[in-house]
């Protein structure tokens, strides 16, 4: 497991924060990932800077990335050590088209903004994709609602807490 070698803080009562935290409780996530979410000194916003700050090797990094699967949104969980093959997620969920999606459509799937996406504490349940090279690692690492802020957790707890489907993705 990595370290967090900054100083960092527990989470305020920030209300994307709440929302993921609630969100990993309702969906029985392991005590342990709900007390290590915590804030980083800085934004993390890229997986490269979570793994910097988290002392942790890039693929144990969780992207989460919301695509437009044909209008409807579809959150991939990615490993940050490689980059989604849109045409293959497209092929996965039976979709004509999958590209980014827009800043409107991921806050309004997800209540949260690009750059801090959580994999769950959304206002309604998004489709969701699990990369299996995420199970490669004993330990990965998920963004908490917002851009400072990360949690511990597992791919079988990630793939349990979201109800989604591991795939490749890459």
């Amino acid at each position: 497991m990595g370290r967090v070698s900054r100083s960092v803080e527990h989470p305020a009562d920030h209300p994307r924060v709440a929302a993921v935290k609630e969100a990993l409780r309702r969906a029985g996530a392991d005590p342990a990932s709900i007390a290590g979410l915590v804030l980083l000194p800085d934004a993390v916003t890229t997986a490269t800077a979570a793994a910097a700050a988290l002392e942790v090797e890039v693929g144990q990094i969780a992207n989460s990335l919301v695509f437009d699967a044909d209008g409807a949104p579809l959150l991939v969980l990615t490993s940050g050590a490689h980059r989604v093959d849109t045409d293959r997620v497209a092929a996965l969920v039976g979709a004509q088209q999958v590209g980014r999606a827009s800043k409107e459509l991921v806050l309004t799937a997800t209540g949260q903004v690009i750059g801090g996406v959580a994999p769950v504490g959304h206002p309604a349940p998004v489709r969701t994709l699990v990369d299996v090279a995420l199970g490669g690692y004993d330990r990965v690492w998920a963004a908490g609602g917002v851009a400072r802020s990360v949690f511990p957790t597992t791919f079988d707890e990630l793939v349990a807490v979201t109800g989604g489907t591991p795939a490749e993705v890459a």
